[in-house]
């Protein structure tokens, strides 16, 4: 299959020293979804700013249709488009008049502004309001402009950073639904990060899990969740020291069929088998009854991507994510009060 993105080694060092992102290597097939699935700080975002030539990278080879992302960057903007994490729209602009803003940045005539933001907005629902001011749109429309911002000079890669963040399900869901006619449409590859287990799983056609810049594993979702496999139980044990609660770990990864023990959030621990997890559950009862020890709940599950983040670095996601993504929303909510 033609490769859309090749990288090949890639490493980004910011002043100071901090290693945003840390000799990675992957590619983006022609057509595709890709994903990146990580936390805030996992070096999502510099990648992006990497291949669309944002920013130099300290090492590493870089191929965008196979013409070379740093020795090229005025073709790479040119074959790129670029929707950042939160919107660049002018409130003060009609709908179309920030259409044609994008247009003349790159050097589009304005017949050419015309006819395609009449496709673009069409393409997204918005033409019906291309007169409005968008300090009238919602954070939904807002992001749907956005991205037709970036399609009105017609990329052959479209780079998504975050593109649902600090809006609701159901409007998350939409903007999903977009992306999917988008790919349908004109067969564009698409590379987008995400910190969302079910936007990843909806969207992509393989993820890369990134955790603290460098990448844990690359597949299909439903491949990833095959790599942990069996069956999950997360146990939530009593209030009792961890001394105890160790023990009883121990003896449980003692069991044949167990494959890994994982810490989760609120203490709830998560115990990979590699099969019948439903015969394992009266065995760690036991083993709890044995030392003193309560289960307070204990479940049986498939893996998802949540359970293959969490095996691959120790940790779940959002961990980090939760006050990050309340930070954004009071971003939308301070915007909304200036108006």
């Amino acid at each position: 299959m033609e490769k859309a993105i090749e990288v090949k080694n890639l490493t980004k060092i910011y002043k100071g020293g901090i290693v945003a992102v840390n000799n990675i290597s992957f590619y983006v097939n022609k057509g595709e979804i890709f994903g990146f699935l990580g936390p805030n700080g996992a070096g999502k975002s510099t990648t992006i700013k990497v291949l669309i030539g944002l920013l130099r990278p300290t090492r590493g080879e870089l191929f965008l249709n196979g013409v070379d992302i740093v020795k090229h960057p005025e073709q790479i903007k040119r074959d790129t488009g670029y929707a950042a994490q939160e919107t660049a729209i002018d409130d003060r602009l009609t709908c179309l008049e920030n259409i044609y803003l994008q247009g003349r940045f790159y050097h589009l005539s304005r017949e050419e502004i015309e006819k395609r933001s009449e496709e673009v907005l069409k393409m997204f629902d918005l033409f019906d309001r291309k007169n409005n001011l968008a300090l009238t749109f919602s954070g939904g429309m807002l992001k749907r402009l956005d991205i037709a911002e970036a399609l009105i000079h017609r990329p052959k890669v479209l780079f998504l950073d975050e593109p649902t963040l600090g809006l609701d399900v159901q409007t998350r869901q939409t903007i999903w639904e977009y992306i999917r006619n988008l790919r349908r449409r004109n067969q564009m590859t698409i590379f987008l990060t995400t910190h969302y287990m079910e936007e990843a799983d909806a969207l992509c056609d393989r993820v890369a899990v990134i955790d603290e810049g460098k990448i844990k594993a690359i597949d299909s979702p439903e491949n990833l969740k095959q790599q942990i496999g069996g069956d999950i139980i997360t146990v939530n044990f009593s209030e009792v020291s961890n001394g105890k609660i160790q023990k009883v770990l121990g003896e449980v990864r003692q069991i044949p069929q167990v494959k890994k023990v994982n810490l989760g959030r609120d203490k709830i621990y998560q115990i990979v088998v590699s099969q019948r997890g439903d015969k394992i559950i009266p065995e760690i009862f036991s083993i709890s009854q044995r030392n003193g020890i309560n289960i307070n709940s204990i479940r049986l599950k498939r893996p998802s991507l949540e359970d293959v983040y969490l095996h691959f670095t120790g940790r779940t996601i959002q961990e980090k994510e939760e006050s990050r993504e309340s930070l954004i929303k009071t971003r939308i909510m301070k915007r909304k009060l200036r108006r």
